[in-house]
């Protein structure tokens, strides 16, 4: 069976999406609407602008956004998911690409996730780490340790095994990340990015996107997609929305997810959208399976 995946935040690059803007009437017509829709030129910036411009939350995430969803949309009849899932923002797509959002409605809850998050990055400043060839529960318990001297630090994506990325304040991640290679880990890296994502620092996002998200229609998908704050498949609307709304303060639980979607008979793992991320974490998940690009 095959599962189409969908990558989050950090895969971007200047130029994403030119080709098939160039090349297919039907990508033309989605990112023209995406300019329209964002009350900015997008496209000028995925196409041809800067690094700094790209990195920005309100241009990342929804650039990111437009070319997984449109490179999915492009593929036409030959698009047959059995199931979706998106790592993060990722979710987002894996949602448009199913059929329970549509194309306009998953743009505008990706531009107000983004705008709630830059807010509350402001307001709650943090970082976020990857720890490296560690143990799992190692990790939770060095995290429990810092987070009960009253600093704020949490596992917020289990990638695949031996990678998990923690999020929290820059003094909580500093402490960790110096206890957890103490405790053996091979790396502990901070990342670049703009705060502490999925963790209890983003509430002020979650309750701004709450509101936005249950004013959203979600229909039932053509498939099911697995989502990230459980890891199990999803089709009634009521339960994607809820799942969508927990999202921001929760772990990402993508290696669940990806061992989940192979035990109900994923084979082939196809990742829509810029980079090689997922397959590269599929890969360390389970070598069974197959996992590639859009061919």
């Amino acid at each position: 069976m095959k599962a189409y995946v969908f990558p989050g935040q950090g895969s971007q690059f200047v130029g994403m999406g030119k080709d098939l803007y160039d090349n297919n009437p039907l990508a033309k017509e989605l990112f023209d609407k995406a300019d329209e829709v964002l009350g900015f030129k997008i496209t000028d910036i995925m196409f041809s602008g800067t690094d700094e411009q790209l990195k920005e939350t309100k241009v990342t995430q929804p650039a990111v956004f437009l070319h997984s969803v449109i490179s999915a949309l492009c593929l036409g009849e030959e698009f047959k998911p059995a199931m979706t899932a998106g790592h993060s923002l990722g979710e987002f797509s894996a949602l448009v690409a199913a059929g329970a959002l549509s194309f306009e409605d998953g743009l505008k809850l990706v531009a107000a996730r983004a705008n709630a998050m830059q807010k509350a990055c402001e307001k709650n400043p943090g970082t976020m780490a990857a720890i490296i060839a560690l143990p799992d529960d190692t990790v939770e318990n060095i995290c429990k340790e810092v987070s009960d001297e009253g600093k704020t630090v949490v596992p917020a994506k289990y990638n695949c095994p031996g990678q998990l990325v923690i999020s929290g304040t820059t003094e909580g991640i500093e402490e960790a990340c110096e206890k957890l290679k103490a405790a053996g880990a091979k790396r502990a890296l901070p990342l670049r990015v703009g705060g502490a994502f999925h963790s209890p620092l983003m509430q002020p996002a979650k309750d701004e996107l709450q509101k936005a998200i249950e004013a959203t229609e979600i229909h039932e998908p053509k498939c099911p997609v697995y989502q990230n704050v459980d890891a199990k498949p999803h089709t009634d609307p009521s339960e994607i929305k809820a799942n969508l709304i927990a999202q921001l303060t929760h772990s990402v639980l993508w290696t669940k997810s990806v061992q989940n979607m192979i035990a109900d008979g994923a084979s082939e793992f196809v990742e829509c959208g810029p980079g090689r991320a997922l397959q590269g974490m599929i890969g360390r998940i389970d070598r069974s399976v197959s996992a590639h690009g859009i061919q």
